[in-house]
């Protein structure tokens, strides 16, 4: 049984989000150098620095939890699946995008209760962007420094279909698809954001039938739920977290209006 977090709890976690983005900051100001992972993935020191100060911050604000972060070490969390409820981190998603300075890569910090995430916060400094949510309480944006405003999804669909993909990870299996929904309007997005858009109704779907990893994910799904979206991989199921031994994602689809056979258009594409 998954509980409902405070929305005091969530001001403490967009606090050390607006730490970590500022941390990001310092080194996208500057000339910062680029080194690849053993999965050739790129690092900057702007990941590691957004790591070491989300660490700290939740460690310090929940001392009884787990925290699970993209640059943590892995090796070292095998018992993770006994996790009931943990914080779950991208410390800089869309690393692509802050290494070609077009401001789209995110914070993103979701808290995960019984593989569900009841609460999360998705910043985009370079944008001066935030969205944030929690269970039961509502899904927010705020831009440059104005206030937090309620957000939701847009329903029915429109036409022609909103549809946003992946600015940095193409996938050949989206033109078939895009056929099959039907007339479009394909938007490129980087990072977490592309659920986000579909969360404040400014797009109708985001379909994923490339890899994702659960903290590029977690944050922005909290996001997308609390605004009246979903997220189902490609046999209708919810994504869950924390329920298999490696940490990826199926293909899935964030969706808005789930009034609609999204997956006819699978279906159709296989």
């Amino acid at each position: 049984m998954t509980s409902t977090p405070s929305l005091e709890l969530l001001e403490h976690v967009r606090s050390i989000a607006k730490a970590a983005g500022a941390a990001i900051l310092e080194v996208y100001a500057s000339d910062f150098a680029v080194t690849h992972k053993d999965d050739r993935s790129p690092l900057t020191a702007a990941d590691r620095a957004a790591h070491t100060r989300i660490v700290a911050g939740l460690e310090a604000l929940e001392p009884q939890l787990p925290v699970l972060s993209e640059e943590s070490d892995h090796g070292r969390l095998g018992d993770r699946r006994s996790w009931q409820r943990y914080w779950l981190v991208d410390p800089l998603d869309g690393t692509k995008e802050f290494i070609k300075r077009n401001g789209e890569f995110t914070v993103n910090i979701a808290l995960i209760d019984g593989g569900e995430p009841v609460l999360g916060v998705v910043l985009a400094p370079a944008l001066d962007l935030e969205y944030c949510a929690v269970r039961g309480r509502g899904a927010f944006k705020r831009q440059t420094d104005g206030a937090l405003e309620t957000i939701r999804v847009t329903r029915p669909a429109a036409s022609p279909l909103r549809v946003v993909g992946s600015r940095s990870h193409p996938s050949p299996e989206l033109t078939g698809l895009l056929d099959a929904w039907g007339p479009h309007e394909l938007k490129p997005m980087g990072s977490s954001l592309k659920i986000c858009l579909v969360a404040e109704g400014s797009a109708d779907i985001y379909p994923r039938l490339g890899p994702t990893s659960e903290w590029d994910t977690a944050a922005a799904q909290a996001v997308l739920e609390c605004a009246g979206g979903s997220m189902i991989d490609t046999d209708g199921r919810p994504l869950i977290y924390n329920s298999k031994e490696d940490l990826l994602n199926p293909h899935f689809l964030a969706i808005g209006d789930d009034g609609r056979d999204w997956l006819a258009g699978l279906r159709h594409n296989q």
